[in-house]
């Protein structure tokens, strides 16, 4: 696919809408609202790549409260005309056609590729991607089982969200630390699962989210055959310490910040 001159596609993730407390989630949301609508008036396609919400499943005739703001902004950029791609994250994994049926966006459950311009994209959430992290990719198999989520279905809503929160406080409190820092190019797993992709498959750019760190990472060319171009890994950072996104001019991807002063904490190799 072409994108339109003057034209662009953002990458945003990690907006954990719902968390900590529902004061300091709307405040988030309200920012987050600010800039999609700034975004839109230049946006071809708008990626959002996981963990929107803190906590979300679809009942069968009930979802989670709240969220008026950014449900309502994105209907409005679809319904103008820019798509929307929406992938699932390790927080908001249980979809099943709410986005699709009332926001015309297609969710992702699993890492997937695209083309613009001659450049090829590959994009997830990255969560359970990589070597390690045992612990988790067993409960992502429990979560992603259709069984075990209509057994989660069948408690009432109050308490399938209380309990659904007090396990997302716990993930967040258990893997904050290990998140907060960069531990280099051999112990990232997302590189090393990006250098693992490359050598079967090139892309310019892996985009993911997950690690709530901003990181813009030279790869090299370590795909199969000569490439004319490094490819990058790209992490996405967050919307609660970095309000960090990804935009592609038709040419080239940059990771920015919403925010200057945060401009600083972005790591480049």
């Amino acid at each position: 696919m072409q994108i339109p001159p003057e034209k662009k596609i953002y990458f945003l993730s990690d907006f954990h809408l719902g968390a900590p407390d529902h004061a300091s989630s709307v405040l988030r949301e309200k920012r987050i609202v600010v800039f999609l609508e700034k975004i839109r008036q230049d946006a071809a396609v708008i990626f959002i790549v996981g963990d929107l919400f803190d906590f979300w499943y679809e009942y069968r005739t009930v979802v989670p409260k709240g969220y008026t703001r950014i449900l309502g902004k994105l209907a409005e950029i679809t319904d103008s005309g820019i798509p929307i791609h929406f992938f699932t994250g390790n927080h908001d994994m249980w979809m099943s056609g709410y986005f699709e049926q009332e926001l015309n966006i297609p969710v992702y459950h699993e890492p997937h590729t695209f083309e613009y311009n001659g450049k090829k994209f590959y994009i997830g959430h990255g969560d359970g991607l990589g070597p390690g992290d045992h612990g988790y990719k067993l409960l992502k198999k429990i979560f992603r089982n259709k069984f075990c989520q209509w057994l989660f279905g069948i408690l009432p809503p109050a308490a399938g969200v209380g309990l659904a929160g007090w396990l997302s406080r716990r993930s967040r409190a258990v893997t904050g630390q290990i998140d907060e820092g960069f531990p280099g190019e051999e112990k990232e797993w997302l590189i090393i699962y990006s250098k693992e992709v490359l050598g079967k498959e090139y892309f310019d750019y892996f985009i993911f989210g997950h690690r709530h760190l901003p990181i813009d990472f030279t790869l090299g060319n370590s795909g199969p055959g000569p490439t004319p171009t490094g490819s990058r890994y790209i992490n996405l950072g967050d919307w609660i310490r970095y309000n960090t996104y990804a935009v592609f001019d038709g040419d080239r991807l940059s990771l920015l910040t919403d925010t200057p002063e945060t401009a600083a904490k972005i790591i480049r190799r």
